[in-house]
């Protein structure tokens, strides 16, 4: 969003499963206009026809709005919210850099720190960090279900407070009237890579996320595993931002083992209380027998840990015992934790 940009001026959803549907459709409520674009002709085909259906239950709505594939839209942007998977974002930033106007931003409404590879594409100055943290799954062409409120943060990645990060935040508390300005936008999605991880190591087994987290047995991996993230994190300077009660300071090196228990004990108690009693990757192994976002979501805390001198033998383990599982060489266990902390056994963190 330029400084001179109109409020009549479409903002442009790239990706209009969960997240970007969600957000579309917050949008068009709130009087803005917004063109989809989605890579699945028959959603693109159901939008059109009989409009994007959002169920659940904080609100139910059938909003109208032009949605095309990738290879028929036409114009340029100035506003492009990117809301595809993390795996997906290189070549979605490609497909999409011709229709971002010189003066507009893509702002990244993803998992991951996928900002970095936005920002090779189109430049960073054109590039937007943003954090989200709802519920929301897509169902069926034309249908997407916002199960549950969540953080929404969003901010330069340079930290600056600027006109149009301003006007980004004042479009976002359209969804969510307590949507965060932050000037430290990398401490959030840094924080929420160390919940990622975890989430990751659930879905190795068929534990509810609540139950995984909360078996005696499993701490102690899971402990490790969000420890080497949170020593990756500090080695690159990052400052954690809490959300949504998971605290990720509870996994940074020293953090007393009190607060680590505590924030497990939190993190038991949210999923306890969520619809969703299994995490979407584990859903895409289990269920839609398809590829997970982990490389991209968890291939950067490995990089960036041989950057700074931190190993991640468990974060490498279980990127390779995920792939195990699409590949269908290793079933869903709760062994599968018993051997990632194997890994952890034969390779401690350490800093260089």
């Amino acid at each position: 969003m330029s400084e001179t940009e109109s409020p009549a001026a479409p903002i442009l959803i790239w990706g209009a499963g969960a997240i970007g549907g969600t957000l579309g459709a917050a949008f068009l409520r709130t009087g803005h206009s917004v063109v989809f674009v989605d890579n699945d002709g028959d959603h693109v085909r159901a939008i059109n026809a009989k409009g994007l259906s959002i169920a659940g239950p904080l609100f139910e709505v059938t909003v109208r709005a032009p949605a095309f594939l990738p290879d028929e839209l036409e114009g340029t942007f100035e506003t492009i919210f990117l809301c595809v998977k993390a795996h997906h974002t290189e070549a979605a930033t490609r497909q999409l850099a011709p229709h971002l106007s010189e003066a507009g931003c893509v702002v990244s409404a993803q998992n991951g720190l996928n900002e970095y590879v936005i920002g090779q594409i189109v430049g960073e100055p054109r590039t937007i960090g943003c954090f989200v943290n709802f519920g929301a799954d897509y169902l069926e062409p034309g249908l997407v279900h916002y199960s549950g409120r969540g953080a929404v943060v969003i901010g330069e990645m340079d930290g600056a407070r600027t006109p149009r990060v301003e006007r980004l935040h004042a479009l976002l508390r359209g969804l969510a009237d307590d949507a965060i300005l932050s000037d430290n936008i990398l401490g959030f999605l840094w924080g929420k890579l160390v919940y990622g991880a975890l989430l990751f190591a659930t879905a190795l087994t068929d534990l509810s996320i609540a139950d995984a987290l909360a078996d005696p047995a499993h701490r102690p991996v899971l402990t490790a595993l969000g420890r080497e993230v949170g020593s990756v994190a500090t080695a690159a300077g990052m400052r954690l931002a809490p959300f949504d009660g998971f605290d990720p300071l509870a996994f940074v090196p020293d953090a007393p083992a009190a607060r680590t228990a505590t924030s497990f004990d939190d993190m038991v108690a949210h999923n306890r209380r969520s619809l969703k009693s299994h995490s979407g990757i584990w859903r895409d192994l289990a269920i839609r027998k398809r590829r997970t976002e982990v490389d991209a979501q968890l291939g950067p805390i490995v990089q960036f840990g041989e950057r700074h001198g931190v190993r991640a033998p468990l974060t490498a383990r279980l990127i390779a015992m995920i792939h195990e599982i699409e590949d269908g060489t290793r079933p869903l266990s709760a062994d599968n934790l018993s051997d990632l902390a194997a890994a952890g056994r034969d390779g401690k963190v350490s800093a260089a």
